[in-house]
This record gives structure tokens, C-alpha cells and sequence, in this order.
């Protein structure tokens, strides 16, 4: 099995070498990597959830205010999966409804605590409220900001808001440097198994966070 990226819309489709009796397995809607252990995609649908199997899932990061849908529940119950619930609102590009700066930084402190890895995070499309947690998640990385609205607008294609960008542009990832004293999310090379959590007693350094 092979998962290929597509570079027009952002998404990933399962390729699979197949013969008459092989599951094909579909993944939700906008799926991608963002990094080792951590995925993002719209909301996942029965028919996705043979593809979740796969990735092993320790927690899900859900951005909506809306109940999640009871097949889902069934879904994380049935395999032990953490559930993180930010209600963020839906709004379009006039509406005066901002995303909260401290519902976002609730939602990173579960992101780059690895404990919760591998973990899934979606809205209802993994458009805009994926795309503003990811490209807040991209500054913690120290990506440039034209490499963050890249991989936003990539993943929102045509209705990409300009709110949005500005939300991303100024959300300030300093209130997250003293909880990485705490817990500190950092690579030791590219893989899992060169990934740990380094507690504040452990290492008097300042964390160094970078993108693989």
C-alpha cells in the first residue's frame, strides 16, 4: 500500500496493490501528514474508518462546537482514542466571529505533547479551522509565513479567507514558550523512534523547536 499526496488539492489517496479479495481503504476528505504522528483532514465518515485503523490513533483533536456524530464515538470508544473537543465556531470571510486566541493554544498544548501522538485533528472539511491550528502550529516551527499561507490556501483552495490569514499571521506563539518548559515537543532526528519528551528537570536548555 502506498499514500500519495495530491499537490493540487492537498489530499491523500490510499494506493493499493490490489487482488480480488483486498480492502480498499479510503481516507477523509482533505487528509495529509503534517508530521510524523501528526495528521489533519475533514470530518471522518464510516467509510473512513478502516483507513483511521491504520494509523494507530492515541487522540483526536476535534475544532467544532457540534456533538460528535454518535458512529464516531462508537469509532474512538471501540479503540481507545482520546477525544479533545475545541468548539470553534464556523464563520465565512464577513463574519465579525473571531477564532479565540486561547481556544487555538489549548489546542496546540495537546498537539505537541507527544503522549497524544499519533493524533488526527479535524473540523468539518479540514479547511479553515485545521488550516489556522496547523499554520499556528507551522509558527511554532518557525516556518516563514509565505510557506504557512502556501500550505493554508493549498488545503482551503478557492475559498481561502483572508480572516483567517490574518489570524495566523498575528497569533503570537510566545504564550506557548512556557509550556514547552513543561513539555517540550523536539525531534532528535526524523522518526518516531528518535522522538521524546524531555521534562524541565531533564534539561536546563531552551527548547528548540524546528520543522522536519
Amino acid at each position: 500500500m502506498n499514500l500519495i499526496q495530491s499537490p493540487e488539492e492537498g489530499m491523500c489517496m490510499m494506493i493499493v496493490d490490489v487482488d480480488e479479495n483486498d480492502d480498499v481503504l479510503e481516507p477523509p476528505t482533505n487528509f495529509s501528514m503534517v508530521e510524523d504522528g501528526i495528521f489533519r483532514s475533514g470530518l471522518p465518515q464510516p467509510s473512513n474508518f478502516g483507513f483511521l485503523e491504520t494509523l494507530n490513533l492515541r487522540s483526536i483533536i476535534y475544532l467544532c462546537p457540534e456533538a460528535y456524530p454518535q458512529e464516531n464515538m462508537d469509532f474512538v470508544d471501540a479503540h481507545d482514542i482520546k477525544l479533545f473537543q475545541f468548539g470553534i465556531e464556523g464563520k465565512t470571510e464577513s463574519s465579525s466571529t473571531s477564532i479565540p486566541n486561547h481556544t487555538i493554544t489549548a489546542a496546540l498544548k495537546v498537539v505537541i505533547d507527544v503522549r497524544n501522538h499519533p493524533v488526527l485533528i479535524h473540523c468539518k472539511r479540514g479547511k479553515h479551522r485545521t488550516g489556522c491550528l496547523v499554520g499556528c502550529f507551522r509558527k511554532l516551527q518557525t516556518w516563514c509565513l509565505s510557506s504557512v499561507f502556501e500550505e493554508y490556501q493549498r488545503f482551503a483552495g478557492v475559498k481561502w479567507r483572508a480572516t483567517d490569514l490574518r489570524f495566523i499571521e498575528t497569533f503570537e506563539v510566545m504564550c506557548l514558550r512556557q509550556c514547552l518548559y513543561s513539555i517540550i515537543y523536539q525531534y532528535q532526528g526524523y522518526g518516531s523512534n528518535k522522538r521524546r519528551l524531555l521534562y524541565q528537570e531533564e534539561s536546563i536548555q531552551k527548547p528548540k523547536i524546528k520543522s522536519i
